[in-house]
């Protein structure tokens, strides 16, 4: 198996199983039906959702590692953390 396509289909893979966190975890909301417990899901849900982004952006600047200059690596993996820094309250 190519090398690219191990690195997409990896970083395809993990984002289905965020997906299939997130749709679990609306479910279990509804089930539990309270706002409380609600929130709590939701709390796990924000400490999940950048660890994704993060082992995502590693895999693809993995994958990038031998098409791109180690200057330009720098720089997407400053952006990521860029958006880390501005997202945070």
């Amino acid at each position: 198996m190519q090398t690219e396509f191990r690195t997409v289909l990896g970083m395809a893979l993990m984002r289905f199983l965020a997906g299939a966190v997130e749709i679990t975890a609306a479910l279990l909301m509804l089930k539990f039906a309270t706002v409380q417990t609600a929130m709590k899901i939701n709390a796990v849900l924000g400490m999940i959702g950048p660890t994704v982004l993060m082992l995502v952006s590693l895999l693809g600047l993995i994958g990038l590692s031998q098409q791109i200059s180690y200057a330009k690596m720098l720089i997407i993996a400053a952006g990521v953390l860029l958006i880390f820094y501005g997202a945070r309250s």
